[in-house]
């Protein structure tokens, strides 16, 4: 099945000039043409971009992002170095994860103070 770059765009999460940006900077080949000139993108093309639209939402710069998808051109000889961008990825990952936990430990602990507050000032005034 084939998409226009609104359908692209819709299906991936991101913008059509967002599609046209990682395509100026080589994220993303350029695609098919159809018979009128327009993008044409293929389910391997919105599979790529779904991809791309997970690492950038987990932080990865876009510098890092382009090193991946320039050794993605070398196929199979470059898995071990994309792996390993990867695994490296998903250790700032995991690190952001956890202070966001305790971000949002310190939250709940902060409402439920609120709450504590609020409750024994409403006892305070029906007693």
């Amino acid at each position: 099945m084939t998409y226009s770059i609104a359908q692209a765009a819709e299906r991936s999460g991101l913008s059509i000039d967002t599609l046209r940006y990682y395509e100026r900077i080589g994220l993303v080949d350029p695609p098919a043409r159809d018979s009128g000139g327009r993008r044409s993108y293929s389910d391997d093309d919105l599979s790529w971009l779904v991809f791309l639209t997970r690492l950038r939402t987990t932080g990865m710069p876009i510098r890092m992002m382009r090193e991946y998808a320039q050794l993605r051109h070398h196929g199979a000889a470059t898995a071990g170095r994309r792996k390993q961008m990867l695994f490296e990825h998903r250790a700032s990952v995991r690190e952001r994860i956890a202070e966001l936990q305790s971000c949002l430990d310190v939250l709940e602990y902060k409402i439920a103070h609120y709450e504590q507050i609020e409750h024994t000032f409403v006892e305070g005034i029906t007693a």
